[in-house]
């Protein structure tokens, strides 16, 4: 994504609107695809993984890095979001 410089704190207001309005987008695709992954899974197992969920927040914490956020504000984030989308499934595979 482009980043200009703005003006002034409306114009910086307007920038993180369309970021927030983006970020939600991709969150709703997010979930859209692990709605889907919760149909090739069969056991409690399968959907906490454990293994899967280390492997993302390594991968998230890399990205963090290299875009110059902090890593431990992401992880937060998406530790939050892995636990809400496993909520999730788990509903699913147990209704």
């Amino acid at each position: 994504m482009k980043k200009d410089k703005v003006e002034n704190l409306e114009q910086a207001r307007a920038q993180i609107d369309v970021i927030d309005h983006a970020l939600i987008e991709l969150i709703s695709a997010r979930q859209f695809y692990v709605d889907q992954a919760v149909r090739f899974k069969r056991t409690t197992h399968d959907v906490q993984s454990p293994e899967r969920v280390e492997d993302v927040i390594k991968k998230v914490r890399g990205a963090a890095q290299d875009q110059g956020v902090d890593p431990n504000l992401i992880e937060h984030i998406y530790r939050e979001m892995i636990h809400h989308f496993i909520q999730r499934e788990l509903k699913e595979l147990r209704p």
